[in-house]
């Protein structure tokens, strides 16, 4: 049987969970949502591995930095709500509207030759001089 493989970087630091006081279960925790989020997108988690990565350091200089991935596989060809039933592959029926009838908006006065004191709004407290003719 294939797989097909996803690795994703490892959480470096814990998440605020209520109750947790320590560091350790914090992070416990940032791990296991972490795990727990692939595996609901059909992931299963296989392990984790650390890994050198070589990484500039200024301008011509190289260092070593290592990171911590998480290494999960899923069968090749599947995606999360693929069932093997021929049922499944079938489209779920749509269900009825609720009101057949749509309600029609509310009538909207288009005239072109509106008054010029609704065309230019004032601001409170300023006032508008209008010179006579």
């Amino acid at each position: 049987m294939p797989f097909e493989y996803k690795v994703v970087p490892a959480p470096t630091r814990g998440r605020k969970v209520r109750g947790l006081r320590n560091h350790a279960d914090r992070f416990a925790a940032a791990l296991s949502e972490a795990i727990n989020v692939l595996a609901a997108e059909g992931w299963e988690y296989l392990r984790t591995d650390t890994l050198p990565s070589e990484e500039r350091s200024g301008l011509t200089g190289k260092t070593t930095v290592f990171h911590n991935m998480l290494v999960f596989r899923r069968a090749a060809g599947t995606a999360v709500g693929q069932a093997s039933d021929s049922a499944a592959d079938e489209p779920a029926p749509t269900p009825p509207p609720k009101d057949p009838v749509a309600p029609t908006p509310p009538a909207v006065d288009a005239s072109p030759h509106m008054p010029e004191t609704a065309a230019k709004p004032q601001l409170p407290g300023a006032t508008r001089e209008v010179a006579a003719e």
